[in-house]
């Protein structure tokens, strides 16, 4: 095998970096597909009908038909893959030339493959479709050790499962282990597939939205908004310390600056509407970044489109930026693709990442009745022309999980590694 020869990797200073992206969303099927959609506010949300995956009470979502894959393997786990190949051939990797034990891993828990429960009770026919439930993808580590087989990828092996700050945490476990020396590049990201369960559940919470018109109801920082549409996706990330990166002359996307984790001790579902702790996890992150308020150019929100979330998120952007809230462009993806759950923060980091590369700021779709209590530029109907350097992704999920994660555009022309800000056609 073929050694790269990688500079001492001591220094937990060292940037990581981000080298490859792969994503898959109901509206594109690949990472510039999904972006070029997202840059142009088209939506993926739609009423749903006949979908043999998809629970009947659920009557919209944006979702991602014909997958290919395995025979009887879980939709989550093809769309994982799928992210997954396209990553590493957008990082240009040969495996055959890395070493596998210091290759990690760090893909977020997903609902596992349940079916036999679903036939022994009666809920569906013995001889329909899912009729046989492979006992390897029960857990919900599946996804990662599916991956990380398939690849042989040897190196620290993580999964987390809290809730949609599932994909960012995981990324943030990468990058630890890189920094802890326990590998030099690793694979990161989520997926997620509409589960009957999550959809019972969230039905039973009155959190999702219902509109006549399907793309309009998921509608974050607007009057008039009542909650998020369920989604699907997959956002996979070759992450390595830059040593490892410019050894082997790696395009770089960007660095992740920093980021933090904290909790909203505050309710398993309800959030702290006075917002202290997403105000000191926004501040601590940047602090670890290295940057000041007025170095943020973008802030990708969680904006769920809920009432308590979207109010409780600007109130924490306002106070952790300061005056430099009047300038910081905001905005909110689960409006086009749904709320992806574990996947919300992988692939939302994927394109805020993308947003660095282009210069170019997303729209928050169906805003078009600002809420006064959301008092921030949340980007409506149209995005805009921005070359920011610096983006702030967060994820605020259900249990307490709160995570920042500070990106810093990659422009470094001594390493040859960077390129101009890209303009679409």
């Amino acid at each position: 095998m073929l050694q790269i020869n990688v500079p001492t990797r001591s220094s937990q200073d060292e940037p990581v970096v981000i080298t490859g992206i792969g994503m898959i969303t109901s509206v594109g099927r690949d990472r510039e597909s999904s972006w070029q959609a997202i840059r142009s506010g088209t939506s993926g949300v739609r009423r749903l009908i006949n979908e043999p995956e998809i629970p009947e009470q659920l009557q919209i979502g944006a979702v991602v038909n014909d997958v290919p894959g395995l025979p009887k393997q879980l939709k989550v786990i093809r769309l994982a893959n799928i992210a997954a190949d396209e990553a590493f051939q957008d990082a240009s990797l040969d495996l055959k030339n890395v070493d596998g034990s210091r290759f990690g891993c760090a893909i977020s828990g997903h609902m596992g493959d349940w079916r036999w429960l679903r036939q022994n009770h009666g809920y569906e026919p013995a001889d329909s479709p899912g009729d046989v439930s492979n006992w390897d993808q029960w857990f919900p580590n599946s996804g990662c050790w599916n991956i990380a087989h398939r690849f042989g990828l040897n190196g620290p092996r993580i999964c987390h499962s809290t809730a949609c700050a599932s994909g960012l945490i995981d990324i943030m476990s990468a990058v630890r282990s890189i920094r802890d020396n326990q590998c030099d590049l690793a694979l990161a990201g989520s997926a997620e597939a509409i589960d009957p369960l999550f959809a019972a559940g969230f039905q039973r919470m009155r959190v999702l939205a219902d509109a006549e018109n399907p793309r309009e109801a998921c509608r974050p920082f607007d009057r008039s908004r009542t909650g998020f549409v369920m989604g699907e996706g997959a956002a996979m990330f070759v992450i390595e310390r830059l040593s490892h990166a410019t050894a082997r002359g790696a395009h770089i996307y960007a660095e992740i600056a920093g980021g933090r984790m904290m909790a909203d001790a505050h309710h398993v579902t309800g959030l702290d509407m006075e917002s202290e702790s997403l105000t000191r996890l926004i501040r601590d992150t940047l602090k670890r970044a290295k940057m000041e308020p007025s170095d943020i150019g973008y802030v990708n929100a969680h904006g769920t489109g809920t009432t308590q979330n979207d109010i409780m998120e600007t109130r924490g952007i306002r106070r952790a930026l300061g005056n430099h809230a009047d300038e910081v462009c905001v905005s909110a993806l689960k409006s086009m693709l749904g709320h992806l759950v574990n996947a919300s923060g992988s692939v939302e980091l994927a394109l805020t990442t993308l947003a660095l590369r282009d210069g170019f700021v997303p729209p928050t779709l169906n805003l078009t009745d600002p809420d006064p209590e959301c008092d921030l530029d949340c980007i409506p109907l149209v995005g805009q022309d921005r070359p920011i350097q610096n983006a702030l992704k967060l994820a605020l999920a259900f249990g307490g999980h709160l995570v920042a994660v500070a990106l810093r555009r990659w422009s470094d022309a001594e390493s040859g590694v960077g390129e101009p800000l890209r303009r679409a056609a």
